[in-house]
């Protein structure tokens, strides 16, 4: 036998050793395109809550000034109803 020649357990489990590094690789791939697809879907919650997010700010500025146009006409009707006093 020559000195490259390898003998039929050291093939085996040199072929299992690859079989090993195969799996790995392929479960590997598979998380990753996993997590590839959850961060997709994150990004498009992500814009749906920022959206949703600017929507309410602008509803919140809109009741604050309203609230606040109240407050001043009712001060204002306080005023009045004191000058009838």
């Amino acid at each position: 036998m020559s000195t490259a020649a390898i003998s039929v357990d050291e093939f085996q489990a040199l072929e299992q050793k690859v079989l090993r590094a195969v799996e790995i690789v392929k479960r590997e791939r598979e998380a990753r395109a996993a997590a590839e697809a959850e961060v997709v879907s994150l990004r498009e919650q992500l814009t749906v809550q920022s959206s949703l997010t600017d929507e309410t700010n602008a509803e919140l500025k809109s009741l604050q000034k309203e609230r606040d146009d109240v407050r001043q006409r009712v001060e204002k009707m306080l005023a009045q109803m004191d000058e009838l006093l």
